[in-house]
């Protein structure tokens, strides 16, 4: 049997409501965006990643960072990123989507791993990190087929399937198969912000970078856990940020 292609989606935008061009801003010398991708790139099941963008001209520069950073880059609609992240998908030729958000720059290469390694293994339809929330927030990760996605760009006509990728597969839970991977003990912390939504979320993420990067590149969501259980103080800096989760049936 062939193997199926894994292809990790990114999907981003300059534009962002909260923290306008949040995927560029810099932290330990590089890009939001240039560190998701270095870390996806850790991820040793990947065949490859795109970051689904759109076609504002104000993301021509996504598209740049995406050649020189030798990751595929398509652009679609601002609006239908269900329609985008198929599109996007399929010109990279996948058979399976991990879906990443830009607002994730420190997400864990072995959480994800782990997502994809419970898709593979079991006979589901859909996996992921974050339907039922246990995980730091950035460690969002999810897993379906191309097939299912495009099954969801035919029968999803809410705007919140077109808005959120994987709406339609979790509103109707009698359809479709649905996993969740829950946190260990050590790692259980679903309120603690390590996405990047408005700047106290980069003031947080920055201290983070700039702590690992001169030690390790691959450091963990434990690693991270343990660093702030160290340092207690760091977490008050956006501990007030509300945090936007789209309301799905549970």
């Amino acid at each position: 049997m062939k193997r199926r292609k894994i292809v990790a989606t990114v999907e981003c935008r300059m534009t962002s409501s909260r923290l306008p061009g949040k995927v560029l801003m810099k932290s330990a010398g590089k890009t939001m965006l240039e560190h998701l991708v270095e870390r996806l790139r850790l991820v040793p099941k990947l065949d490859g990643i795109v970051l689904a963008t759109t076609t504002n001209p104000q993301d021509d520069c996504i598209e740049e960072l995406a050649k020189r950073l030798k990751v595929g880059c398509f652009r679609g609609s601002e609006d239908d990123v269900l329609k985008r992240v198929l599109l996007a998908a399929r010109s990279a030729k996948a058979d399976l989507i991990v879906e990443i958000t830009g607002d994730c720059p420190l997400i864990d290469p072995g959480v994800i791993s782990q997502v994809l390694e419970l898709y593979l293994n079991n006979e589901c339809d859909y996996a992921s990190n974050c339907h039922v929330r246990s995980y730091p927030i950035g460690m969002d990760t999810q897993v379906f087929s191309t097939a299912l996605l495009a099954r969801a760009d035919r029968e999803g006509r809410l705007p919140e399937d077109r808005e959120h990728v994987s709406w339609y597969f979790v509103r109707n839970p009698k359809k479709f198969r649905l996993l969740t991977l829950i946190a260990p003990p050590d790692q259980l912390w679903p309120d603690l912000r390590l996405t990047l939504d408005e700047m106290d979320d980069f003031r947080l993420i920055d201290k983070l970078f700039t702590a690992f990067r001169r030690a390790r590149r691959d450091f963990s969501c434990l690693d991270m856990i343990g660093y702030l259980k160290k340092n207690p103080r760091l977490t008050g800096l956006n501990r007030h940020v509300l945090h936007r989760d789209p309301e799905l049936p549970s």
